[in-house]
């Protein structure tokens, strides 16, 4: 049987009135505790080993950063040394916390003074319930690759409770990650933070069921372009079995790694596009991963052979042209019947 197109199963969607998004994003925490060499790796395409030559935040650094086309993170990384916090939470009360769309608070796993920390972190829960009640709250304990392995997970669970304990009317919501900027925890924990600020999802997931159905994939994952933060997953019941549950993240950190590769060999920027796309044809199976949107990447896990691949090509390209229509920001609503006709 003939295998469906994508263009065939979608409408077109009403844009006219998708409106820039701009969410603002607190990253806090004390001094050394790592936001900034965490900031550089996820948005700045360092590698870890580079982030040794940052120095300490002073201040506030603002940096401003297009995500999916019309969402656009304000990122305030607040410097942690005490005579700053004291600022945020007295004199520029008001301006750090308003309007806040997310805030991240990072715990170093090596603190002596964690007590101290957690006080700190209960005088910021307590500006953000009086300036932005409705921000999402995220918590990372940093540095965990310092800790034995046999010991991570127990130590995790004793000073994520800690930290509810500290988190007022953001108990019930907030989420903490155990993190490193060494291995692919950092794209998992940035992964979900940034996929909380994605409006439009269920048109995005859509879409890109959608296309995972036309090319029979076992998994189409949707790649950021700049961060290579997956967006959105499909993952049909084969693709399930997968046993490496976190391979989107370890998927970021190797592409981001090979990005790297080709920035050095050929002489240009780590933020450059170095590939178009790619892709491995084994026995079992095919992987392609291609340039989307202006501002996403697509991978698709597909059954073996060159008709597939070719196949998937034409698919991919048909659409594109229908994912440029989608825009991260404006009324869910105002898309018209998306489906099989």
């Amino acid at each position: 049987m003939d295998r469906p197109k994508f263009g065939e199963q979608v409408t077109s969607m009403d844009t006219s009135k998708l409106k820039t998004q701009k969410q603002k994003v607190l990253l806090m925490g004390r001094s050394g505790s790592g936001k900034s060499s965490m900031r550089n790796i996820i948005f700045s395409n360092y590698v870890a080993k580079d982030v040794r030559r940052l120095g300490a935040t002073i201040d506030v650094e603002h940096s401003r950063v297009k995500f999916l086309g019309n969402l656009i993170l304000n990122l305030w990384d607040c410097g942690g040394q005490d005579a700053f916090t004291e600022n945020y939470l007295t004199t520029q009360k008001s301006f750090v916390f308003s309007d806040v769309g997310v805030l991240i608070y990072v715990f170093d796993i090596e603190s002596r003074e964690f007590e101290q920390d957690l006080t700190t972190y209960n005088a910021v829960i307590k500006a953000l319930e009086e300036y932005s009640p409705r921000a999402h709250v995220f918590c990372l304990v940093h540095k965990m690759d310092l800790v034995q392995v046999d010991f991570r997970d127990s130590l995790f669970e004793e000073r994520e409770a800690a930290i509810k304990g500290k988190s007022g009317r953001f108990a019930r919501v907030v989420v903490s990650y155990p993190t490193t900027i060494w291995d692919q925890s950092l794209y998992k924990a940035w992964g979900n933070i940034v996929h909380s600020l994605i409006p439009n999802l269920d048109v995005i997931e859509d879409y890109l069921g959608q296309l995972a159905e036309a090319i029979e994939a076992e998994e189409v994952i949707l790649f950021e372009r700049t961060t290579f933060l997956t967006v959105m997953s499909v993952t049909s019941k084969i693709g399930e079995q997968n046993p490496y549950v976190d391979r989107q993240e370890r998927l970021s950190n190797i592409i981001k790694t090979f990005k790297h590769s080709l920035a050095t060999f050929t002489s240009s920027s780590t933020s450059s596009h170095q590939f178009h796309d790619f892709h491995i044809q084994t026995p079992r199976f095919n992987v392609i991963i291609d340039k989307f949107t202006n501002n996403t990447f697509v991978l698709a896990v597909l059954p073996p052979g060159d008709a597939e691949l070719n196949c998937t090509r034409i698919n991919i390209a048909t659409a594109r042209d229908e994912f440029m229509k989608l825009d991260t920001t404006g009324d869910r609503s105002r898309r018209e019947g998306i489906g099989h006709n």
